[in-house]
C-alpha cells in the first residue's frame, strides 16, 4: 500500500505541476480562434492528445524555432482535426483533415514553421482558406520558456 500511495502521490504532483499553454486570440483569414500555443518539444509532442473535445472556437497553434517540412499524425488524439501548415511569413500553404487515433502521417508538401489544428471542419465553416494569412504580431514576445 505504500509503493500505491507514494506513487500515486508523485502522480498527483506532476499533474498539477504541468502548466496550461498560453492562450492568444488568433486572426486566421477572416475567422479569429482562441488558441493555445505549443511553443517547446514535449508541448508540440503532446499537442491534443488525450483531450475529449475541442471548443468550436478554439484552435492549437504549434509554433517551431525554423522552416522546414511537418508530419504529424493523431496518435491518442480522440478529436477529428483539421490541420493548416503555415509559412514563417504567416501564410497557409495547405489545409488537411486527419482522422482521430490514426497513426498515418499527414505530412505538409512545403517548409513550414507553423501548424494550426482546429476541430474538423472548422476551417472550411471559418472560410479559410489557403492562401488566408495568420496573424502574427499576437506572437511577439514569445519563448520555449512560458
Amino acid at each position: 500500500m505504500k509503493t500505491f500511495s507514494g506513487t500515486f502521490l508523485f502522480l498527483l504532483f506532476l499533474s498539477c505541476s504541468t502548466s496550461a499553454l498560453p492562450v492568444r486570440e488568433l486572426k486566421v483569414g477572416s475567422a479569429v480562434f482562441q488558441t493555445e500555443l505549443a511553443l517547446n518539444p514535449a508541448d508540440r509532442e503532446k499537442g491534443l492528445m488525450f483531450r475529449d473535445a475541442l471548443p468550436e472556437s478554439s484552435a492549437m497553434l504549434f509554433i517551431f524555432p525554423d522552416e522546414a517540412q511537418r508530419v504529424f499524425w493523431m496518435k491518442d488524439t480522440k478529436i477529428p482535426l483539421s490541420i493548416a501548415y503555415i509559412s514563417k511569413q504567416g501564410v497557409i500553404k495547405e489545409i488537411l483533415d486527419m482522422q482521430p487515433y490514426s497513426l498515418a502521417a499527414v505530412p505538409s508538401l512545403h517548409s513550414v514553421s507553423y501548424a494550426l489544428e482546429v476541430n474538423q471542419g472548422a476551417f472550411v465553416r471559418q472560410n479559410v482558406k489557403v492562401g488566408d494569412q495568420i496573424e502574427l504580431s499576437v506572437l511577439k514576445g514569445l519563448s520555449e520558456a512560458q
